[in-house]
């Protein structure tokens, strides 16, 4: 009778753990993920995809652009932009590159994640051209010059003067093997 009991209790609680997991993924994630589009949280915005428009430069106008990079924790690469910050005119395309260098002694693959701020400024800040867009392998000791092609929109609103585009790097080589792997069978 008990060890019945103990089958009912194992079985309950299963059904419980799948719920609880189905729930994060089902709900908590696409919860999340809409919230930080339409708020702009953590550099993502999914609004309308940037189109190439006649470009007219507001040269009357100047925002300064700050560019900040941070490891995530573990991750031991040497990572930073070339230069601090820049003055663009809103319209204008504008280039800017990071500097990444795998110090250790084994092949890394590292992944950028960008936030904004203010985060209000993600929807008008328009990489055409992001190493932050794919995976960036590096062999041990190898270096990397990464680019960021980019236009902030005229529409950026007047009272924001700075803005600053922040990128984590974080260590993905454990799940690049293993998706490889998973792609390979």
């Amino acid at each position: 009778m008990a060890a019945n009991n103990i089958a009912k209790t194992v079985g309950k609680l299963a059904i419980v753990a799948v719920g609880m997991f189905a729930f994060v993924f089902v709900v908590m994630v696409p919860l999340y993920n809409t919230l930080c589009d339409v708020l702009g949280l953590n550099g993502k915005y999914s609004g309308k995809q940037y189109e190439v428009v006649q470009a007219n430069v507001d040269k009357g106008r100047s925002v300064t652009v700050q560019f900040v990079a941070a490891n995530a924790e573990g991750m031991p690469w040497q990572f930073r932009p070339v230069e601090a910050s820049i003055v663009i005119h809103p319209g204008a395309v504008n280039t800017i590159e990071f500097y990444a260098k795998n110090i250790t002694g084994s092949d890394m693959v590292a992944q950028a994640v960008p936030s904004f701020v203010p985060s209000r400024s993600a929807q008008y800040f328009h990489k055409t051209e992001c190493f932050c867009f794919r995976r960036q392998p590096l062999k041990a000791g190898e270096e990397a010059t990464l680019p960021v092609q980019f236009i902030v929109d005229q529409d950026l609103p007047a009272e924001v003067t700075n803005i600053t585009l922040s990128y984590t790097l974080f260590d993905v080589t454990a799940m690049d093997k293993a998706s490889k792997g998973v792609a390979n069978r």
